[in-house]
């Protein structure tokens, strides 16, 4: 009677399996917050696994991808809020964007066929276009004392 009384104990009581039977339950922890991440390791994992990118995930493939996806995201958004600082504002737009991007030579190369709405274009003028400055300064000199020559000549 004793064991018959204890099993039916055991099975009245539901989703205990695995732990101390009552004990509190443990806080979860994240996967993002085991790697050390704040990119949602689980979201990019179901996005894998919805995309049907392949048959089956790996359970390091999430981690890596938010991990690469961090790394760029801080990388673009450090550039862009030098960039913003430099212009003297204190947010980031899509100027700060687009100057950030073509300036850095790694990321201009990963997003050279990226289109950045309102971003504008960077400044560049083209050395043709440019007035020569030593054919101006050698055109000046000679001009100069050629007037004072003349201004004797008529006194």
């Amino acid at each position: 009677m004793d064991v018959s009384s204890t099993a039916a104990g055991a099975k009245g009581k539901k989703g205990a399996a695995g732990r101390k039977a009552g004990g509190p339950r443990k806080k979860s922890v994240t996967r993002s917050v085991k790697a050390g991440l704040q990119f949602p390791v689980g979201r990019i994992g179901r996005y894998l696994k919805k995309g049907r990118y392949a048959q089956r995930v790996g359970t390091g493939a999430p981690v890596y991808l938010a991990a690469v996806l961090e790394y760029l995201a801080a990388e673009v958004l450090e550039l862009a809020g030098n960039a913003a600082k430099d212009n003297k504002k204190s947010r980031i737009i899509p100027r700060h964007l687009l100057l950030a991007i073509r300036n850095d030579e790694e990321l201009g190369k990963l997003l050279a066929g990226v289109t950045i709405a309102h971003g504008g274009v960077l400044p560049k003028i083209n050395p043709v276009l440019l007035p020569k400055k030593t054919a101006d300064k050698a055109a000046k000199e000679p001009k100069s004392p050629k007037k004072t020559a003349k201004s004797p000549k008529k006194a």
